[in-house]
């Protein structure tokens, strides 16, 4: 029988887990900077933790992975943020924490859809939620967050793309022009976008099948039915944006692929003309009223998730120069019947805080001198039947080949003098 991962599923082997063990190095830095804090949430929820009353998108109406026992349904996690939601309303934290509560996740997410590059069926997604207050500048402060991870890794070639969705009022005018717009057009649009205008219309613009029709074309826009203080609140997060040195352009046609985004919108997209048309590296926006959605008080938040596969392959791209992980610092050599005192070496080593190996098994010198090289020893201590029985060792510095000889209860006191501890 001839067994592989599941279609949309890979495995990450040993000799990649240094560019992730760098990437998520440099998220956790950059994230504490900004004061969020980890948080962790179930791989499954209840199912009515994501499908939501009149959810439009196609993450809630084709791509979840749900599953029964007995009476209950349960569904994989597609994505970040309604777990977040749900355990800050289940757990009262907008009692006991001090608002904005920033958060952040890292971790695998679920959605059944067509594989391709940038996008598998199960897929490592780090996110930030800022729940609690509601600023143009918190706006642009979360933008900023992402905008320094993504430089971070190297990554120059990108483009702010932001748009406002408006408030209530605003959205709901919206709704309507276009719902007028397109009933003479609905035999143009495909079966999804039939169902979008009766449950969303504003997510027939983010339609990638009809995109190019022109009555897709010439539909209003959102900029002509904002209130006033919508207006002055997006103003705002594009001057504070200013402000922050990060340069943006406004694009009226994004409306991001979630139905509970209000107000600010925002995608930060790879510029290279090798990413395709999956360019987008992370996306987010402002959300007014999903924490009441689940029980707790009416509250506003804001965030944004990033997909860690499509930027890991993006970094490297543009060249990024991943950090390594940590190479074998001490090798431990045995000659003859010491097996015993090489386990308690090695081990009295990595108490010590080195990173260390040994030889276990029967080998002949040489290939244990090969071990020690392809681990990238900076010392091999070399242990015999003599040395035991005399209580010494011996150590090799591969960088400059030198060898001494050292009293065993002397050996963790001169490797630490050497590396300056």
């Amino acid at each position: 029988m001839n067994y592989q991962t599941p279609r949309g599923t890979y495995d990450i082997l040993p000799e990649e887990m240094d560019r992730w063990h760098d990437l998520e190095k440099v998220i956790r830095e950059k994230t504490e900077l900004y004061r969020y804090q980890e948080i962790r949430t179930p791989y499954f929820e209840a199912t009515n933790v994501f499908s939501r009353e009149n959810d439009s998108s196609d993450m809630v109406n084709k791509e979840m992975y749900t599953f029964s026992m007995g009476e209950d349904s349960y569904t994989l996690r597609p994505e970040g943020t309604a777990g977040v939601i749900r355990a800050f309303d289940q757990h009262k934290l907008y009692g006991s924490m001090e608002l904005p509560a920033r958060f952040y996740y890292m971790g695998a997410m679920f959605r059944h859809e067509r594989p391709q590059k940038g996008r598998q069926r199960q897929f490592t997604q780090f996110g930030v939620e800022n729940i609690g207050a509601k600023s143009p500048e918190l706006d642009a402060e979360t933008i900023a967050l992402g905008y320094d991870i993504v430089k971070a890794m190297g990554i120059s070639s990108v483009k702010v793309c932001i748009n406002t969705l408006g408030d209530d009022e605003s959205r709901a005018a919206y709704r309507e022009a276009l719902k007028k717009h397109f009933a003479p057009h609905l035999d143009e649009l495909c079966a999804d976008c039939h169902r979008r205008y009766e449950q969303n219309p504003l997510r027939i613009l983010d339609c990638k099948i009809d995109h190019d029709l022109d009555c897709m074309k010439e539909a209003p826009r959102l900029s002509e039915y904002l209130t006033a203080e919508s207006k002055d609140y997006f103003n705002r997060v594009l001057k504070a944006l200013d402000t922050l040195e990060i340069p943006y352009e406004i694009d009226e046609r994004l409306v991001r692929g979630l139905d509970y985004y209000t107000h600010t919108v925002f995608e930060v997209v790879s510029t290279r003309p090798e990413s395709g048309a999956q360019a987008t590296i992370f996306a987010g926006g402002r959300y007014d009223h999903f924490v009441e959605y689940y029980g707790g008080p009416q509250m506003s938040g804001i965030g944004f998730a990033i997909g860690l596969e499509r930027l890991i392959s993006l970094a490297a791209e543009e060249g990024h120069d991943f950090g390594q992980d940590a190479p074998c610092a001490v090798y431990v050599i045995g000659l003859g019947n010491v097996s015993d005192t090489v386990l308690k070496t090695v081990q009295d080593l990595r108490h010590a805080g080195f990173v260390s190996d040994g030889n276990l098994v029967p080998r002949s010198l040489k290939s244990q001198f090969k071990s020690a090289e392809r681990n990238h020893a900076k010392y091999i201590v070399i242990l015999g039947e003599d040395e035991v029985k005399n209580g010494t060792v011996n150590v090799k510095r591969a960088d400059t080949k030198e060898q001494s000889t050292l009293q065993k209860s002397e050996l963790i006191s001169t490797l630490q003098k050497w590396e300056g501890r």
